[in-house]
């Protein structure tokens, strides 16, 4: 995993503009068998890497969310696309963008809950979760983020409200 301050190269990533990530990481998966559990490691490593270098906390919440989503995503990619699946992370003190690129130029689209269909629950699922979830068709495939939120926003009901 390459790991690099916003600042060292350029460009947005479809949810973000330019500068705005503290620290931003790439990385190649090859669609093996242990690619998904590649990925969720590499997720961990690079938050851990994040609170390291800046004055920056992931709660477990925000921790586990990015392993899941990075976990649906890639199962995505290896299991509907050809070829390598290209993974960024970035993130700033409020957010954690996951983005991961395929060959596939299907663009596809949370389906309706559906409690009795098994499997086919992924993208439902980081849609769920995440705060902002964008797909964008490429020159070849697509890219999808998913922007996962640091920390729960404030609720506005007071204590014995229900």
């Amino acid at each position: 995993m390459r790991a690099a301050p916003e600042g060292s190269h350029g460009g947005g990533d479809g949810c973000t503009g330019p500068g705005e990530h503290l620290i931003r990481a790439g990385y190649t998966l090859g669609g093996d068998d242990g690619c998904i559990a590649n990925a969720r490691r590499q997720a961990l490593a690079f938050l851990g890497q994040a609170e390291a270098d800046y004055p920056l906390s992931v709660p477990a919440r925000a921790r586990n969310l990015t392993q899941l989503v990075v976990s649906e995503l890639v199962t995505n990619a290896c299991k509907y696309a050809p070829g390598p699946v290209m993974v960024e992370l970035g993130i700033n003190i409020h957010t954690v963008d996951v983005v991961v690129w395929d060959s596939d130029p299907f663009m596809p689209a949370a389906r309706t809950t559906d409690p009795d269909r098994i499997g086919q629950h992924g993208l439902e699922i980081v849609q769920a979760v995440s705060q902002t979830l964008l797909i964008e068709q490429q020159p070849v495939g697509k890219r999808i983020t998913a922007r996962i939120t640091l920390f729960d926003p404030p609720t506005t009901e007071k204590p014995g409200d229900l």
